[in-house]
């Protein structure tokens, strides 16, 4: 790709309340996500969001639907939001290629989302630090075999500051100040 953002879209799962409450680090995966999709949101990359049977377990975190405005928001039963055809269509749709992928539970629906997008001939990068799962085994022996599987597993800000590549990008400053906030 020429443009590093062209092809690009930030894909961030089933960021609900009943699940962020639960799992392991719960408050920094909050923040970490918060990170990745006010990166993404700045500089101008598709922010996609699913959400897991919302009619019985709510919808996504008000605050961080928020740092994405107009972002779509897809509701699913699926544990891969690859199964959801919705979800597959807006990826066509956008010509997405390359996936970076933030959210929950890391051996469920992370695992099977990211093996799935793998299958579909896309690129998946796994922001490690905005994943997370109940149990923090689970969730390390999952990332490893991602690993193996084709999926690039990276820190939010190693992504993002490779996507500004300069001091000189004009969002530079931006994304500084969300490091400080959501470290």
């Amino acid at each position: 790709m020429t443009n590093p953002k062209e092809g690009l879209a930030l894909l961030c799962l089933d960021l609900q309340p009943v699940f962020l409450d639960v799992v392991a680090e719960g408050e920094r995966l909050r923040r970490r996500a918060g990170l990745a999709i006010g990166a993404a949101a700045g500089l101008g990359i598709p922010v996609l969001f699913t959400e897991q049977v919302p009619h019985k377990l709510g919808a996504t975190e008000p605050t961080l639907l928020s740092g994405a405005p107009g972002a779509r928001v897809f509701p699913k039963e699926t544990f891969s939001a690859m199964a959801d055809e919705a979800v597959r269509a807006e990826l066509k749709a956008r010509e997405v290629e390359h996936v970076l992928l933030c959210g929950l539970e890391t051996p469920v629906c992370v695992y099977q989302t990211a093996l799935d997008l793998r299958a579909s001939r896309r690129e998946v990068t796994l922001l490690a630090d905005a994943v997370s799962g109940r149990r923090p085994d689970d969730s390390v022996a999952c990332l490893r075999a991602l690993e193996r599987a084709g999926v690039h597993v990276l820190p939010t800000e190693t992504v993002f500051y490779a996507l500004l590549h300069d001091a000189r990008h004009p969002f530079f400053r931006t994304f500084t100040q969300l490091v400080k906030t959501q470290a």
